[in-house]
């Protein structure tokens, strides 16, 4: 579990396919301090790398692997990595910590197309097209992570919803480098999943 608080950007130093080149394995740069703090992670550990739970299978002083398979490659933007690519880091969520953002699980629902990014005050309001059957989930003031990102949704109108960006998360994150046409990683509020589906049996 996470929290959709980003810890760190990491960048995509080595994409390799494994699996008969269905699957990859990624090699991540990121600071030793993210690494090792608060303890050091152990081979096993979930990262969440731009908002996908993935399991670190090596570690190096300032770098770390994880397998991604076919699965996560079809339903993530993932398969479009490539060495440069910018990545929100997060590790997991131990018992005790601050829940600063929102109970995000790393499992992405979906992928979600960037609109436009239209100055608003001190902030930026991005909009972002959902792909088809996450609108129901999504709602005015309801959380959602954007590539690993807890998100206030600001506004929804059909399958396009809207969140404004504060300077601070531009520049902690990989939100303020996006442009019209990119596209973002999707986890619904875990709630809204587990309500739709309690509405479902009692339909």
């Amino acid at each position: 579990m996470f929290t959709g608080i980003i810890a760190a950007l990491g960048t995509v130093r080595q994409v390799l396919p494994i699996g008969e080149g269905q699957d990859m394995r990624l090699v991540i740069g990121a600071s030793p301090e993210f690494l090792s703090e608060p303890a050091p992670a152990l081979i096993g550990a979930s990262i969440a790398c731009s908002g996908v739970c993935l399991t670190a299978v090596r570690f190096g002083a300032d770098e770390f692997d994880v397998d991604a398979s076919a699965e996560t490659l079809s339903k993530t933007v993932l398969g479009s990595w490539v060495a440069g690519t910018r990545v929100n880091l997060e590790r997991s969520l131990r018992v005790g910590d601050e829940l600063g953002g929102h109970i995000v699980s790393g499992h992405v629902d979906g992928v979600a197309e960037v609109i436009s990014a239209t100055p608003e005050n001190a902030s930026v309001r991005w909009r972002f097209r959902l792909p088809k059957g996450l609108t129901r989930f999504v709602a005015s003031k309801g959380s959602i992570a954007i590539d690993g990102v807890s998100l206030t949704v600001n506004e929804v109108d059909g399958d396009v919803f809207g969140v404004n960006i504060i300077p601070h998360t531009s520049a902690v994150t990989t939100i303020g480098t996006l442009q019209p046409g990119a596209r973002v990683n999707i986890e619904i509020d875990m709630l809204a999943r587990y309500v739709a589906r309690l509405q479902e049996h009692q339909a």
